[in-house]
């Protein structure tokens, strides 16, 4: 398949980047640090930005949005640019944590489609560049349950004890059981939220869930060591190509669907750097290249419109549209979603003290 020699030597090429950490640099040598998630750039960009601009990236990962929060509020992370999603963007936003972006150096935002932009998290565009987006569903193994798997039940279902994957995120996995149980994922109830958690924490006392995970789901998936396990649609494009007997859904009861985002820290210190490579990560050539690398839609209007003869292009095939629909879900499943609000702090505390309960 197209990208498996790619992404083995992407993750040796990921490796070497993310060691560089965010060291000390000579006085003359212009850096921009950069901390995104696991498997969600064409590595090559990050050398061809070198190469263009002959600034230096060092780039790392964090495994969630909550890891990341932390490592930001901890001083852990010495960091210009960070790609939070949607209700983490609006947060730091609220605890004045990033810079507002000066866009006459990002003129690729024009580039950007409207739908993406006025959005809850930054409704007057004053600290993001939209970088993906996508849905949040369920990736079955169609060899290892009874059926086809439509509801969100699946993940709390004892017939499958064992083989299924919660994702270890509190956001989402509460998002699960809110959603099973016929609430608004941004409910700030704190009787439906404690319904929620009881959802999880009886199915995790009954065994259900052989583990949560973050980046662990790709080997599991991908082997067929696991039935059944809640992550992204980008993600799941990438295992189905190491295992074709999986599938996707976006369940009947709704789910979200996201906007991950370029930002820049407040006190940052190379808001300069930061800002050339948001704007050469925004542009088209970069968007179609990393569409075909990770499997997430673009928020950059001409990449998405171009991706199918991209591919064509490329690989000399059409692109299956099907696959195109799950990375690029039509509004029909959009409708059935919802963007991740930023919640008040107490219902945050309350989310944390639950999911601390939970032993995750």
């Amino acid at each position: 398949m197209k990208k498996t020699l790619a992404l083995a030597l992407a993750m040796m090429m990921t490796a070497t980047v993310t060691l560089t950490g965010c060291g000390e640099s000579s006085e003359a040598e212009r850096v921009v640090n950069v901390c995104s998630w696991g498997e969600y750039i064409d590595e090559d960009l990050i050398y061809e930005f070198e190469e263009e601009t002959g600034i230096k990236v060092n780039y790392q990962t964090a495994e969630s949005n909550e890891a990341l929060y932390s490592l930001l509020k901890t001083g852990a992370g010495d960091y210009d640019v960070i790609v939070p999603s949607d209700y983490m963007i609006a947060r730091l936003i609220s605890e004045d944590m990033l810079a507002e972006l000066n866009y006459d150096n990002i003129p690729n935002y024009a580039l950007i489609d409207d739908q993406y932009k006025g959005l809850s998290f930054d409704p007057e565009n004053k600290y993001t560049v939209p970088y993906t987006w996508g849905t949040l569903g369920i990736i079955y193994n169609t060899t290892m349950v009874d059926e086809p798997i439509t509801s969100w039940d699946a993940m709390f279902d004892e017939k499958y004890a064992g083989n299924v994957l919660m994702i270890r995120n509190s956001r989402d996995a509460l998002a699960a059981a809110l959603l099973d149980l016929g609430y608004d994922i941004n409910t700030t109830d704190e009787s439906q939220i404690r319904q929620a958690y009881q959802r999880l924490a009886d199915a995790k006392n009954a065994g259900v869930y052989q583990a949560f995970v973050m980046d662990e789901v790709f080997q599991k998936m991908e082997g067929g060591n696991a039935a059944i396990a809640m992550y992204y649609a980008g993600d799941y494009l990438t295992m189905l190509e190491n295992n074709p007997d999986l599938a996707y859904v976006v369940p009947e009861e709704g789910s979200n669907w996201f906007v991950d985002a370029m930002c820049v820290l407040k006190g940052a210190q190379h808001q300069e750097e930061a800002e050339a490579w948001i704007n050469f990560i925004a542009s088209t050539e970069s968007n179609l290249r990393n569409m075909d690398y990770i499997w997430y839609a673009s928020p950059n209007a001409e990449a998405l419109a171009q991706y199918p003869d991209y591919y064509e292009e490329t690989y000399s095939e059409p692109l299956d549209m099907g696959l195109y629909e799950i990375m690029a879900a039509p509004q029909e499943i959009l409708d059935r979603c919802t963007l991740y609000e930023n919640l008040p702090s107490d219902t945050l505390t309350l989310y944390n003290d639950l999911w601390t309960e939970l032993g995750i």
